[in-house]
């Protein structure tokens, strides 16, 4: 069971989160109370890229930015995927340059649709009109569970270290990922990273 940390803004944190086994580390480029600047980007990534192999993979998250964008920061921050979480167009896929994760919230619309005919590697999050991610509402597990029989996906949205074990029997997905569900005061905590890594993987911590 892969696990994704998200949004994190520290290297403190980032270290925590590979110590703990996390597979990939999120970071939020997009605006967001857990944006990273170029610099901090910059920072983490020099950190865990000093880690021993196997060392967890770096995703840039962006929402509806410019592919050359993507791609500058890809090269500048040492990316190892990109993850598409606003209402991009298809064409999009082929810009970029590294392996991608799409966000989906099984929404129904005609761009979705479209997008579920691409070979990428989907993220199911929750469906919350006006936001793209981090809200700590919970997905659709059943509609996740559907498309987990005919792709590989992550589920996110709205899991903690409470309920990531059901969710994870319910749906069966490639990997889990989080954000909210580790944080205290709207801030990362290092235990509840720990935890949720350890609920994750059904393992005591």
């Amino acid at each position: 069971m892969m696990v994704k940390i998200c949004g994190l803004r520290t290297v403190e944190h980032a270290l925590v989160a590979a110590t703990a086994g996390a597979d990939l580390l999120g970071l939020v480029f997009a605006p967001s109370r857990r944006q990273v600047t170029l610099t901090e980007a910059a920072t983490i990534a020099a950190a865990v890229h000093k880690l021993p192999a196997p060392r967890p993979r770096l995703v840039g998250l962006f929402v509806h930015e410019q592919p050359e964008r993507i791609e500058t920061i890809v090269q500048q921050v040492g990316l190892d995927l990109v993850q598409l979480s606003g209402d991009e167009p298809v064409s999009d896929a082929a810009a970029v340059t590294v392996p991608m994760i799409k966000a989906i919230r099984m929404d129904g619309s005609q761009r979705e649709a479209d997008w579920l005919q691409q070979p990428v590697t989907f993220l199911v999050d929750a469906h919350v009109p006006g936001s793209y991610g981090g809200t700590g509402v919970r997905a659709d597990w059943a509609r996740a569970a559907t498309l987990a029989l005919q792709r590989p996906l992550f589920l996110a949205g709205g899991l903690n270290v409470a309920n990531v074990a059901a969710a994870i029997a319910a749906v069966h997905p490639l990997g889990v990922d989080v954000s909210s569900g580790v944080e205290r005061d709207g801030r990362k905590d290092a235990l509840l990273i720990e935890t949720f890594i350890a609920a994750a993987r059904c393992r005591p911590v």
